[in-house]
């Protein structure tokens, strides 16, 4: 089996775990067990509240030890902790469960790439190239999760309960961790090299030195508010498309929602190949503008969707949009920290980045996003919801923070610095 192979899997199964369970959990908490958004809102804030300090924590720890044994425990520990979950009633005791969960896995999403990297690097592929044609699996594992739980949870499939979902993403856990630990290469670091670095350093700390620039104290602020945003969708839209009182039991948009869903992902991978040409034409501001303006259209397309074909129509441009949306910022933002900071800086700054986004901003958007929904848009004894309200405040916001951004952010536009964009 070649090492491309291998990490192909890898990256494959790294986001089938991952998307096995993650889009059905609001159905899951709203329907099966009966949680208020306030409820929801906080279990689903585990992912952020793990990626405030876990990766920074493991990535330390994969640097002084073998990173694909790290790799391979975090999955096998993830995978153990998902089988608890299916037995759980209370929302405290599931947030917690959950939380535990979401420090074993997200920092193996950053030790994906470093593993990927050092795995080619060893076998004498350049990753520029390499990996990005390896990553596109990650995304195709996260659809086929999302099918393989449309399977097993509608009444068209097995009809099992979404609490399956959970065991599902634990066998495959199961079989990520065991295949890392037997069939890659073993990884480890330089340790004179780790070893010169500061805790500071390692930490990632001395990227905060950037708040002291305006314009990279705004972007920072900005990565936050559009975080806030990022994973409401992801939230809530399962949920949504299963809601009967909105789409009855047994048509199309109820039936196959997860499935329906995963267009937005599929759109994800091709909107990445429109990023040099968009970038290039329009620089980073307007890049990142219309990815703000998408999240408005994103929002405003399931608020305005009905159980009728055109419903269903605004349903898919909603999904179609989700690609723009999602990459524009990540990737644009990306580029706009690696062209503004200095070079012996530049992995702790994109790591704020990060931060900034999945981490603080996930975690204030879901928990007050959960609050709102529960203070206004929710009947507090049958917790049925006005999704045109919550999604139109989604919108909103969106809308608000984009308008925002155009006035208070000042970048200049120089097509010459956009000469060759990689992925």
């Amino acid at each position: 089996m070649g090492l491309k192979f291998k990490l192909t899997i890898m990256n494959f199964l790294q986001f089938f775990v991952w998307g096995a369970w993650m889009m059905t959990l609001g159905h899951y908490g709203f329907v099966e067990k009966q949680w208020n958004g306030a409820q929801f809102g906080l279990v689903f804030s585990t992912m952020g509240f793990a990626s405030l300090i876990m990766p920074t924590l493991f990535g330390i720890i994969a640097d002084k030890w073998k990173a694909n044994y790290v790799y391979a425990i975090l999955h096998l520990l993830f995978g153990a902790t998902m089988l608890f979950l299916p037995s759980i009633d209370s929302p405290i005791i599931f947030f917690w469960v959950l939380l535990i969960a979401m420090s074993f896995y997200m920092p193996t999403i950053g030790l994906t790439n470093s593993v990927s990297f050092s795995v080619l690097k060893k076998g004498g592929e350049d990753p520029v190239i390499a990996f990005p044609p390896i990553r596109v699996w990650g995304t195709v594992g996260f659809i086929v999760a999302m099918w393989v739980a449309n399977f097993f949870t509608k009444e068209w499939g097995m009809g099992y309960s979404i609490k399956v979902s959970f065991i599902i993403s634990a066998i495959f856990a199961f079989v990520l961790g065991l295949f890392s630990l037997f069939s890659l290469p073993n990884i480890s670091s330089d340790k004179k090299l780790t070893d010169k670095r500061s805790l500071v350093q390692k930490l990632g700390l001395e990227a905060f030195v950037l708040f002291k620039q305006k314009k990279m104290a705004l972007f920072f602020l900005f990565s936050l508010l559009l975080g806030a945003a990022l994973q409401l969708t992801n939230a809530y839209g399962d949920s949504f498309l299963q809601d009967s009182t909105v789409f009855p039991k047994g048509e199309l948009i109820n039936n196959f929602s997860t499935i329906i869903l995963s267009v937005s992902q599929i759109s994800e991978t091709l909107f990445i190949l429109t990023i040099p040409f968009f970038m290039k034409r329009f620089g980073i501001k307007k890049v990142m503008l219309f990815s703000m303006l998408a999240w408005v259209l994103r929002f405003g397309l399931f608020g305005l969707a009905g159980n009728s074909i055109l419903g269903f129509t605004l349903i898919i441009g909603s999904c179609v949009i989700y690609g723009m949306a999602f990459d524009f910022f990540n990737i644009s933002g990306a580029l706009f920290v690696e062209k503004n900071t200095n070079e012996s800086i530049q992995s702790s700054a994109q790591g704020l980045f990060m931060l900034m986004t999945n981490g603080v901003g996930a975690v204030l958007g879901n928990i007050i996003a959960g609050l709102v929904i529960a203070k206004w848009f929710e009947d507090p004894i049958t917790h049925v919801k006005d999704w045109t309200g919550i999604w139109m405040a989604f919108a909103a916001y969106a809308l608000l923070v984009a308008i925002t951004f155009s006035f208070v952010f000042k970048y200049k536009h120089n097509p010459d610095e956009i000469k060759n964009i990689t992925h």
